[in-house]
């Protein structure tokens, strides 16, 4: 099952109305909620502008926050859904206090205030809610009801890998070798690694010194429902000396770049398998769909690092980044960029040039896609996090 046709599920719970506040009158207008045990979405449709604070933060059984510049023109409760048992909404001169009781331990994941826009009018600020600890009975029962983000297809997972530039776009040069030629033989070793267990389907951008459109590659694996993206590169720099692996994921400045890219064309609603019938439900549906995409990118993006560094290859101070790289755009798609090391730097280059040591990468990337399908809730302790450029696309 792809994430999108999961988060339709999903919003097919709350969208009868389970989740929605009685009536539409003031600046709190309605609650709505979306997701399932693990991880919940509230969205308060305001209508104005506000700043949130948070008050309580869960781990009394509850979140409690306050909405400055909104109040209800009284208060509002009802039943929640998910990790949220019922809500309640009540004003205190210009600003609302928002309690959230939750059905079992949790936290506050992010909280992000959207603008009208895009076929919404109103302003929606939105709570994402994390499951801490082992889920209650009550929950046991409701998530067996309720397919889960990662929830996988029964035949075997696909893994679509990129192999970075080609043809006319011959990407980094380092003193030997262009990066094209390297990310190309790096895939095909990859790909012959995956393939060897036997567990996974395969399918490559390019098998030759072709050029292929970024968007394009984006597209190919969209359109092959794949479960995996991972797109091949060599870094550059202008100081020799640095050399290591990292690996990006999608930005959240890159996320709004997506959204737009998605919702370009007319027939955005069938394309990813949504109802259509409502656009603020839709963009709401797109949302879900690319947060839990981007979870699990940025856990696959953990786990490989993990498996990099457990092999002996050397990583960047900061391994794991964030960019907006065209390559990452698709919504449905958890997705990585992995820069293999730095072609301008003697040692990495000559690394990946090596077959045998190039090998012995592609092996750790392997083990770590098998490591991701095998646990892909694992938790994994990296150190080396944080945003920065690279010799990216």
């Amino acid at each position: 099952m792809t994430s999108m046709a999961l988060v339709v599920m999903c919003v097919a719970m709350f969208a009868g109305g389970r989740g929605l506040a009685a009536g539409s009158v003031g600046d709190v207008l309605r609650v709505r909620f979306g997701g399932d045990a693990e991880r919940t979405r509230v969205v308060l449709d305001l209508g104005s502008s506000a700043r949130g604070e948070i008050v309580e933060s869960g781990s009394g059984g509850s979140v409690v926050l306050t909405l400055a510049g909104v109040a209800p023109p009284r208060a509002l409760d009802g039943a929640g859904s998910g990790l949220v048992r019922g809500y309640r909404v009540t004003g205190t001169g210009t600003a609302s206090r928002v309690e959230l009781q939750l059905a079992r331990s949790g936290e506050v994941e992010r909280r992000f205030l959207l603008p009208p826009g895009d076929g919404v009018p109103n302003y929606r600020y939105v709570i994402d809610l994390r499951g801490v600890g082992p889920a209650r009975a009550a929950n046991r029962q409701a998530q067996a009801t309720v397919p889960r983000a990662e929830t996988r297809r029964t035949e075997r997972p696909l893994i679509v890998i990129d192999a970075g530039h080609g043809g006319r776009d011959g990407g980094a040069r380092g003193a030997n070798h262009n990066e094209s030629a390297l990310t190309l033989a790096a895939a095909l070793a990859l790909k012959a690694e995956l393939e060897r267990t036997g567990r996974y389907r395969v399918m490559m951008t390019r098998t030759n010194d072709a050029y292929v459109d970024l968007y394009q590659r984006v597209r190919i694996a969209r359109n092959a429902d794949a479960d995996l993206f991972i797109s091949l590169h060599a870094d550059a720099g202008s100081d020799p000396a640095t050399r290591g692996a990292s690996v990006y994921t999608l930005s959240e400045q890159g996320a709004s770049r997506a959204v737009r890219e998605v919702t370009r064309g007319d027939n955005w609603h069938r394309d990813l398998h949504l109802p259509g019938r409502d656009p603020s439900v839709d963009r709401i549906l797109l949302d879900m769909t690319q947060r839990a995409t981007q979870n699990r990118s940025a856990q696959f993006a953990r786990v490989l690092l993990s498996h990099i560094e457990a092999a002996d290859q050397p990583l960047l101070r900061r391994s794991h980044r964030d960019a907006g790289l065209a390559v990452l755009l698709a919504p449905d798609v958890p997705a990585v960029l992995l820069e293999m090391g730095f072609i301008t730097n003697p040692d990495d280059e000559r690394a990946l040039a090596d077959e045998r040591r190039r090998g012995r990468l592609m092996r750790a990337v392997a083990e770590g896609i098998d490591r991701y399908f095998r646990e892909p809730s694992a938790p994994l302790q990296i150190a080396s996090t944080g945003g920065g450029a690279g010799g990216q696309p």
